[in-house]
């Protein structure tokens, strides 16, 4: 007898409203020289570095760093599915798929992500650096 082995992933869903219409989110959300301004959690991090070549089958990269230098990552992927100012799908390099929604609503954008967790840090702990993430999306994109 074969054993399959099942995993349930455990997905985590963030989500905020941008004050701007949806080309204009599509457009700073997807501009490398806009994701190193407003792709980290905290004050104290910061994006040094963006590539990004929205296709499906193109890939991404952002290197993150603490602003002390004392810790960095590579945060990267390949796009699987790309639909301009309505839908980004794509898996990132450990093979955890994320979807980004964009829905327009009059002069405002709702994003919605879904990502499924990684094993290493809590469920709460993720949500809450990728909704701090999407936070300082929205104030850039109010902003600019």
């Amino acid at each position: 007898m074969i054993k399959m082995e099942t995993s349930i992933k455990t997905t985590i869903t963030v989500e905020n409203t941008v004050n701007a219409p949806v080309e204009k989110v599509w457009e700073l959300w997807t501009g490398a020289k806009h994701i190193t301004k407003w792709n980290n959690a905290s004050d104290d991090w910061h994006t040094t570095h963006a590539e990004n070549d929205l296709r499906p089958g193109g890939s991404f990269l952002s290197r993150m760093e603490a602003k002390d230098g004392s810790f960095g990552f590579d945060f990267g992927g390949i796009y699987d599915e790309v639909n301009p100012n309505k839908l980004i799908v794509y898996t990132l390099g450990d093979g955890r798929r994320v979807k980004v929604t964009f829905s327009p609503s009059e002069n405002k954008t709702k994003i919605v992500e879904t990502f499924e967790a990684e094993n290493t840090n809590s469920i709460e702990l993720q949500k809450g650096g990728w909704q701090a993430i999407l936070d300082n999306f929205k104030k850039y994109a109010e902003s600019n």
